[in-house]
């Protein structure tokens, strides 16, 4: 898991081929079938026309769904090793390997509702994936074990949604996940667009996100901003997700502005 071969340290992207602290089979199996799927790649691209071109709003688009993707399951990696318990797919009597497999169908399909409309998109998401997921599970579970995990997928996609409290580890994983999709290239569309929310400032404003094993905490996420501005990303988006996540104790998250040309108003935040 890492941003490059030469990276390691990151843990930001999963790679089917390298070691992990959960069983994965059956997800590699699962991720070589959605990533070549024609209707769910063109959800991705479609649910973007909402979010972008009409509101000028992030990007929620394929990119978004990648980085989501990796960094959720990069998250249970890393939960897995510091002995999280996942509830999920336990409580359904489902196995180990179905946890992951929950995580990473959640985080493709969560946005989906995005080509109804950005307003209240995880509840519009939630029909359209259910349809997705009726054609898909069925090519890797028998009919009762695929009305579990459509169910923990569902759950997890709804969760993803400030308004409603995740009842299981997975679905704390997308909630936190969807949050940590923050850095600058994140907001390049609608920066060049024109866009100058307060979304898409902050985000320019956030070089990079890292996530590694913590010494006080499974999971440590160091976040380097280049000015002030990305504090609202730590601050009122991130940390508002974490909180309600169930992984509050799991989690730690420290920023640092690294811009050392200017007057810092902001050097350092720990939560």
């Amino acid at each position: 898991m890492s941003d490059s071969a030469g990276d390691d340290s990151a843990r930001r992207v999963y790679s089917p081929d390298a070691d992990h602290n959960f069983p994965d089979a059956k997800l590699n199996r699962v991720l070589e079938f959605i990533t070549e799927d024609e209707e769910i790649e063109t959800y991705l691209e479609a649910q973007n026309v909402n979010a972008v071109d009409r509101m000028q709003y992030n990007d929620h688009g394929s990119k978004h769904i990648e980085i989501v993707r990796n960094r959720a399951l990069c998250l249970y990696d890393l939960l897995k090793a510091g002995n999280v318990d996942f509830n999920g797919a336990r409580q359904q009597g489902l196995a180990e390997e179905d946890e992951s497999v929950i995580i990473a169908l959640a985080a493709t399909l969560h946005d989906v509702g995005h080509v109804v409309h950005r307003d209240q998109h995880a509840y519009y998401s939630i029909p359209l994936a259910s349809d997705i997921l009726d054609r898909v599970l069925p090519e890797f579970y028998d009919v009762a074990e695929s009305v579990r995990v459509k169910g923990e997928v569902l759950h997890a996609i709804l969760c993803h949604h400030r308004s409603e409290t995740p009842l299981t580890t997975e679905a704390g994983v997308i909630r936190v996940a969807d949050a940590l999709d923050m850095e600058r290239g994140r907001s390049r569309i609608p920066y060049e667009h024109g866009g100058r929310g307060i979304n898409t400032l902050s985000s320019q404003a956030i070089s990079r996100v890292t996530l590694q094993e913590g010494e006080t905490s499974p999971v440590m996420v160091e976040i380097a901003m280049t000015n002030a501005a990305g504090v609202y990303q730590v601050d009122n988006l991130l940390k508002a997700k974490l909180n309600g996540s169930g992984l509050e104790d799991q989690i730690r998250i420290v920023a640092v502005n690294t811009n050392e040309n200017r007057e810092q108003l902001v050097e350092r935040i720990e939560l």
